[in-house]
C-alpha cells in the first residue's frame, strides 16, 4: 500500500564532529520518538560514519524517508568538502547513493546548518542560521526556501583566519570564553552589515557560551529544533536548491 504525505515517516540525522544524532519524524516535523545519537567515528571516513548510522538506527520503528544533515559543502547529494570530519575521506563521495544503498530507502543529504534552517525559520523574509561548534556553520533562507549553500566559515574573517578557526572549538579552548564572547561580537557585526537578514537564528552546542545580551532579531534555537528540517528537506524535495531536477520554467 502507497504511504500518503500524511502518513510519511521520516528518519532525521544530524551528523557532527563530536557525535551523530538521529530520530524519527513525521511529516510535519514532530519527532514520534526521542532522538538518539552515538559518538562520531575516529576516523570518520564514509564507511564508519554509515557503520555508525546503522548501528544508531537498527532498533528504530520503520521509516519512508532519510534526511541527513552533513557539516561540509554538499551537492546534489554528493559531499564536496569535510573539514571536521576529513576532506581527504569525503571529496566527491555521493554520500546520497552510500546512504540509499546501505538503508534501502530513498535519501537526501544536504549541509547540517541548512537542515537546522529548514527547521526553525519562520519562513518570512531573509533569515540566516549560524552554527556554533566544532566549526561555523551557516544558512540563508527566502521565504522559508533555502538558498544556495556559501561556505562563509573559510571565509577570511581576522589576521588570515577563516571564521571556523577564529571562533569554532579549537579557538573557545584555546582562548577562553571571555575573549571568545568579543569575538563573537564582532562577528554578529559583520553578519548583520553584510546580510542585513530580517531573523537571525543562533544553534550549535557552543551558543550556551555566550554571555551578552542578543538583538531582538536574533534567537538561540536546539539541535532538537533543527533535526525537524529533515521534514521539511522532502516538502522541498522539487525546489532546484535541495533537489537535482530543476524547476520548470513558467511560460
Amino acid at each position: 500500500m502507497k504511504t500518503t504525505p500524511a502518513q510519511l515517516k521520516i528518519l532525521s540525522i544530524d551528523i557532527g564532529g563530536s557525535s551523530i544524532k538521529a530520530t524519527i519524524l513525521n511529516n510535519k516535523g514532530e519527532l514520534k520518538m526521542d532522538y538518539n545519537k552515538i559518538v562520531t567515528p575516529s576516523p570518520a571516513n564514509p564507511e564508519n560514519v554509515i557503520k555508525a548510522i546503522k548501528t544508531l538506527v537498527e532498533k528504530f520503528p520503520a521509516y519512508d524517508k532519510v534526511s541527513v544533515g552533513f557539516p561540509g559543502y554538499v551537492r546534489n547529494g554528493v559531499v564536496k568538502t569535510a573539514p571536521n570530519l576529513g576532506d581527504s575521506y569525503w571529496k566527491d563521495v555521493d554520500f546520497r547513493k552510500r546512504l540509499e544503498e546501505a538503508l534501502g530507502k530513498d535519501a537526501q543529504v544536504v549541509n547540517d546548518a541548512d537542515m537546522q534552517g529548514l527547521g526553525v525559520v519562520s519562513g518570512k523574509g531573509l533569515e540566516m542560521m549560524i552554527t556554533l561548534g566544532t566549526g561555523f556553520g551557516t544558512a540563508l533562507l527566502m521565504d522559508g526556501h533555502l538558498l544556495p549553500h556559501l561556505e562563509i566559515s573559510h571565509h577570511p574573517v581576522s589576521k588570515g583566519r577563516d571564521y571556523d578557526q577564529y571562533i569554532g572549538d579549537q579557538a573557545l579552548e584555546t582562548e577562553g570564553e571571555k575573549k571568545w564572547n568579543r569575538r563573537m561580537k564582532k562577528v554578529f557585526k559583520i553578519l548583520k552589515t553584510v546580510f542585513n537578514y530580517d531573523y537571525l537564528y543562533i544553534g550549535g552546542g557552543n551558543s550556551d557560551m555566550l554571555n551578552f545580551k542578543l538583538d531582538k532579531n536574533m534567537k538561540i534555537v536546539t539541535n532538537a529544533d533543527g533535526i525537524k528540517g529533515g521534514a521539511k528537506l522532502w516538502q522541498e524535495e522539487k525546489h532546484p536548491v535541495t533537489h537535482t531536477a530543476m524547476a520548470t520554467p513558467t511560460k
